[in-house]
């Protein structure tokens, strides 16, 4: 039963998160954390950080990731094709369409309005992470007390290391990962 439970909650995702990996976040975040439980905000958060580190989709990579986590290699199968199935049948239904009624104005209409939502979508998941990463406890957002100082130094360097000098992002994931490792390790002493 859980097999179809993960294909059916990444069906969902997949079918519903137009934009790209980033747009899907929250629906991901809202099946497997809120909804079923599957992960804590932590853990969903190491999901989504390692999502983005490995090559391929991270809406992809995610559902891999969970599927793994809840139900080892048959549950990884199962939600990744729950992902990519929707966008396989989509995508062979709109190629059809779009190749035998392209002419028609309403499909670019469809495509304009659909491009705000997208960047609201982007800009909430972002937001959550950002201060998942910047806040020692989310229990309670207000308090200066609660900012982890050394993830909002780090990611201002980082932010301005990419700014300034254009360095491939590659550099900054390991330098900021080689930071948090030595203040991980300095802590322990």
């Amino acid at each position: 039963m859980i097999y179809l439970e993960l294909f059916w909650s990444f069906f969902q995702v997949g079918l519903f998160s137009f934009g790209g990996g980033y747009a899907a976040l929250p629906l991901i975040k809202a099946r497997i954390v809120d909804m079923h439980g599957w992960l804590t905000l932590a853990e969903f958060t190491d999901v989504v950080t390692i999502s983005q580190m490995t090559p391929g989709p991270i809406g992809i990579n995610a559902a891999t990731f969970v599927g793994a986590r809840i139900a080892g290699i048959s549950g990884s199968i199962a939600a990744t094709a729950g992902c990519v199935a929707p966008s396989f049948i989509v995508v062979l239904t709109l190629a059809y369409l779009y190749n035998k009624y392209n002419k028609l104005e309403i499909i670019q209409i469809v495509l304009k309005w659909l491009r705000p939502a997208i960047v609201g979508l982007i800009a909430a998941a972002g937001l959550a992470i950002m201060l998942q990463a910047f806040l020692k406890d989310t229990a309670t957002l207000y308090g200066l007390w609660n900012i982890d100082i050394f993830s909002v130094v780090l990611f201002a360097a980082g932010f301005l290391v990419l700014a300034k000098w254009k360095t491939s992002p590659v550099y900054i994931m390991l330098g900021s990962g080689l930071a948090g490792l030595i203040a991980y390790l300095i802590q322990l002493v």
